[in-house]
């Protein structure tokens, strides 16, 4: 009885949690396209910066050596260019998913700076829609049933103690 429900726990937990996954997945996606927006603007400026002096973006990198601060400020930008190119390619794929689409897609939901703004604004609510109910059941299942296998590992050795002296 005890087990049971501490699996019922186990699953109300994970299955409240889960079924906040719509609603931050769209935070996450709204945060995105912010963050591509600031991005693409400094690349536009180095680009523009680049092309008025007759350079391709990679010849302009080229320059940006000599000393120390030059050097780190060119490593810096090839990081925001990298950074654009992954958030930008990760927006492509996650803009106007519904929430199914977004779980599918979960692992282009990994900017720790976009994520972390996203969880900032978050504000956990009660789902009342189909994707939240779903969400909320499939955590349910899976809580339920992952506590309720390692309680049944845990128990397992006790168990065998138990057959072996009766």
């Amino acid at each position: 009885m005890i087990l049971r429900s501490l699996s019922l726990v186990g699953g109300l937990a994970l299955g409240a949690g889960t079924s906040q996954f719509p609603e931050f997945s769209q935070q996450y996606a709204q945060r995105l396209g912010g963050a591509v927006s600031a991005l693409s603007q400094v690349v536009a400026d180095f680009d523009a910066s680049a092309s008025a002096e007759g350079l391709s973006r990679a010849a302009a990198l080229e320059q940006m050596r000599g000393t120390a601060f030059i050097e780190r400020r060119r490593t810096d930008m090839e990081r925001t260019f990298s950074r654009y190119e992954t958030l930008s390619a990760d927006l492509h794929t996650l803009e106007g998913q519904g929430p199914f689409m977004r779980a599918f897609h979960a692992a282009r939901m990994t900017d720790t700076e976009v994520a972390g703004a996203a969880w900032e604004a978050f504000e956990p609510a009660v789902p009342l829609n189909f994707a939240g109910l779903v969400f909320a059941c499939s955590g349910f299942l899976a809580g339920a049933f992952a506590t309720g296998g390692v309680l049944a590992l845990l128990r397992a050795p006790f168990r065998m103690r138990r057959r072996r002296h009766a």
